[in-house]
């Protein structure tokens, strides 16, 4: 039994949920979104609260079972509010800066990086060592932070690079004489 997937998922005020076959459409004051479940699993909205149960004992289905509960979760929980990943940069000289659609960072490169900001995500810099990105879309939120991320991860000595606020880096001792 998926622990995840026994567990309704509750509608807040100002969001409202259809459901048309296997797809699943979401609408609330901050955005519309819509997902296609597998047949693997059947969809239910009754009372406010979406539910979601398994057709069969197959491996397949109880795979998807938690995993469509998870993502209609999502999905609800992006059309009532905005998802927030927030990165900070550390490191002598290290910093970024918004132009328009476009995060320009300064990292110790022998150029500075451009990075274009997809649409459907905000990237906001309150300080130059500071990144605060937020959308409706958890994967696409979390993807561009990752992304961002890599144009310098923090290393294992000094600590410097790109990191997520509450991420604990590991530091390393260095050589001894």
């Amino acid at each position: 039994m998926s622990r995840i997937g026994k567990q309704p998922v509750a509608l807040p005020n100002g969001v409202t949920a259809t459901l048309s076959g296997q797809t699943i459409e979401v609408k609330g004051p901050k955005a519309t979104k819509a997902f296609t479940a597998t047949d693997d699993v059947t969809i239910t909205i009754e009372d406010g609260l979406i539910t979601v149960t398994p057709r069969g004992k197959s491996k397949r289905a109880r795979q998807q079972w938690g995993m469509t509960r998870t993502v209609i979760s999502n999905l609800v929980h992006g059309a009532n509010e905005t998802f927030k990943k927030e990165l900070e940069i550390r490191g002598v000289g290290y910093r970024a800066q918004m132009a328009g659609n476009v995060l320009k960072l300064n990292l110790g490169l022998s150029h500075d990086v451009d990075f274009a900001v997809p649409e459907g995500v905000t990237v906001t810099a309150p300080k130059p060592t500071e990144l605060v990105v937020e959308g409706t879309d958890k994967q696409l939120v979390g993807q561009v932070a990752a992304n961002i991320r890599d144009w310098r991860r923090p290393e294992p000595y000094k600590g410097k690079g790109i990191r997520y606020k509450d991420e604990y880096i590991f530091q390393k001792e260095g050589k001894k004489k």
